[in-house]
């Protein structure tokens, strides 16, 4: 349906979809320059078409305010953050983002309540090795320092382990509330619950969002801060995917914006991982070469090992299929022509008899195709390569039924990874 943002300058977009939208030129060029959408001309002068591709959320360029929902239900997409937190925890937001087309008010709601629930345990301590010049002694006395001192006896070089809550988690914790903020149109409540978590990490340091980000990828996880998990991927979240001040440059534009792909990707990483500890290890975005010359780099999503001798690939791929080039065969869903020769790349390059594509099935389908599949189960085909024999299997995780059915199909899908993992060829 054409859209006048002349009188309106707030459109709502679909994952995915496209809309004519009415835009003078320079804002349809800025427009066309952010990642998350695409611009076309149309036939009639004035007019644009405008493409979303996988990015839902919101941003704001100008006076203009573009929403993306995604195709899956806001329960659904809240399941793939995969924060560790049973669905029960999430309704109320989903609830909300199901009624308000904003995203990120929601989603620092949920955030607000389990940091709240994770600091009212205790902020998180733990030991930090300091050094430093002092008058007095404290801790120990760092010899090969002082012994350069030339026999200069203060001030004395310590060295100590200090028991402080100015820790990584803490200041990523911190990083991600402040930020959280200023976000508009979040709750009373929940942004009065933001302060409070502000004021319990007084004293902890203030990093920037790009230094939080970096620190919070290097945290390990323990049984002494596994509690902090939950919270820090909603941190993750906000930091990685939220802009609120306008960046340098023609295209500025202030954002909430969450790739769809990574989070697909990243999910199914997670689940698998779980789902297969003890018989197969799961790698993520693991290097390998196409070429006995390794000129040619290939990188499968994910690399199957027993041993830590790989035994199986797969590849994810999110992106719902065009109808042009997908087809569904008797025997189940057929992927694009071009994922199978990437697949097939990479059986070939680790002499592999077996491989998988596992992509997101349409939810967006007709009424009649979605009563076809109510019964959420795993939907799979394989095809045989001529003259190599090597099987390629596709599998569909449908994203349309209840967390429980997503779970259920993971389960099957990890099951479909470990009967057909095998050995490397002869």
């Amino acid at each position: 349906m054409p859209v006048d943002v002349g009188e309106s300058r707030r459109v709502l977009f679909h994952e995915w979809g496209t809309e004519r939208l009415q835009l003078d030129d320079d804002l349809a060029r800025r427009l066309g320059q952010t990642d998350w959408v695409s611009v076309h001309t149309d036939r009639e002068p004035g007019w644009w078409k405008v493409s979303t591709r996988q990015w839902v959320g919101a941003f704001t360029l100008g006076d203009l305010r573009i929403i993306v929902r995604p195709k899956i239900k806001p329960e659904n997409l809240f399941f793939l953050l995969e924060v560790g937190l049973p669905p029960e925890a999430w309704q109320a937001e989903a609830i909300d983002y199901a009624t308000n087309d904003e995203l990120l008010p929601a989603l620092v709601s949920f955030f607000a309540r389990t940091a709240e629930t994770t600091l009212a345990r205790g902020l998180f301590h733990h030991y930090r090795h300091e050094e430093d010049d002092l008058l007095a002694l404290r801790g120990r006395i760092d010899f090969v320092r002082q012994f350069r001192r030339g026999g200069v006896l203060v001030p004395m070089a310590c060295e100590w382990d200090d028991f402080t809550a100015d820790v990584d988690e803490n200041r990523c914790l911190g990083s991600a509330i402040r930020l959280a903020l200023r976000v508009p149109d979040v709750p009373y409540d929940d942004r009065r619950r933001l302060r409070r978590l502000l004021a319990a990490l007084d004293g902890v340091a203030e990093p920037t969002a790009t230094a939080a980000l970096d620190r919070l990828d290097r945290i390990q996880f323990t049984r002494l801060n596994e509690h902090y998990r939950p919270a820090l991927a909603l941190a993750r979240l906000i930091l990685a995917n939220c802009t609120l001040q306008d960046q340098h440059g023609d295209t500025a534009a202030s954002a909430f914006m969450v790739d769809m792909n990574e989070l697909f990707e990243q999910f199914v990483t997670s689940r698998l991982q779980r789902e297969l500890r003890g018989r197969l290890d799961v790698a993520s975005q693991h290097n390998l070469h196409l070429d006995d010359e390794h000129q040619v780099r290939i990188r499968p999503d994910l690399t199957l090992r027993r041993h830590g001798e790989p035994v199986g690939v797969a590849d994810l791929k999110y992106k719902l299929t065009d109808s042009d080039t997908t087809t569904a065969g008797a025997a189940g869903p057929l992927a694009r022509h071009g994922d199978y020769y990437q697949l097939l790349a990479y059986t070939t390059a680790l002499n592999l008899e077996e491989g998988t594509l596992i992509y997101c099935a349409d939810v967006n389908e007709d009424e009649a195709s979605e009563q076809q599949t109510s019964n959420r189960s795993l939907a799979k085909s394989t095809i045989a390569v001529q003259h190599a024999g090597t099987k390629l299997h596709t599998v569909a995780i449908d994203l349309s039924g209840t967390p429980a059915d997503i779970d259920a199909q993971i389960t099957a899908l990890a099951e479909h990874l470990a009967t057909t993992t095998c050995s490397s060829r002869g």
